[in-house]
């Protein structure tokens, strides 16, 4: 059982209100819920996080290592475009993440197509909506899974 650590950036507790036409009509909760659902079907355990404030994130990803947490799904939201403050925390932790995007953030505003953790994420899920996240577990599950086998191998 490994446990996971969801961690969601900015204006994304605003899910489901905030621009249902991009983001869905889901709240954060809901898809907290059902992932963590998930992630107990699937024999792990999810912790959930969420803040708009920058230091915070970077808090909660310090503490990720001391808690144990092998794995972070991170929608770092608007951050994905200007934190080099999360994405040096994540180095820092050297705990694998997934980057997750609920609208295909390539088909967007300029701006947005640069992002701070790609290129150190172990990939990237966007633009299938509420799909990003179920699919971003399934590929932790995958990941975690492929690790273990190797440390039995060995």
């Amino acid at each position: 059982m490994a446990r996971l650590l969801l961690i969601n950036g900015p204006n994304l507790g605003l899910l489901g209100q905030r621009e249902p036409e991009i983001y869905g009509a889901d709240t954060l909760a809901d898809i907290e819920s059902r992932l963590a659902q998930s992630a107990q079907q699937q024999g792990h355990d999810l912790f959930c996080y969420q803040s708009d404030a920058e230091h915070e994130l970077v808090r909660r990803v310090h503490s990720a290592r001391d808690e144990g947490v092998e794995l972070i799904l991170l929608n770092p939201a608007a951050f994905t475009h200007t934190s080099i403050a999360l994405r040096d925390a994540l180095l820092a932790v050297s705990i694998p993440f997934i980057e997750i995007h609920l609208s295909n953030v390539a088909a967007r505003e300029d701006f947005r197509h640069r992002s701070f953790f790609s290129d150190v994420a172990l990939g990237t899920v966007a633009g299938f909506g509420v799909a990003s996240y179920e699919l971003a577990l399934v590929a932790a599950s995958r990941h975690l899974a492929r690790q273990s086998a190797v440390v039995r191998d060995r």
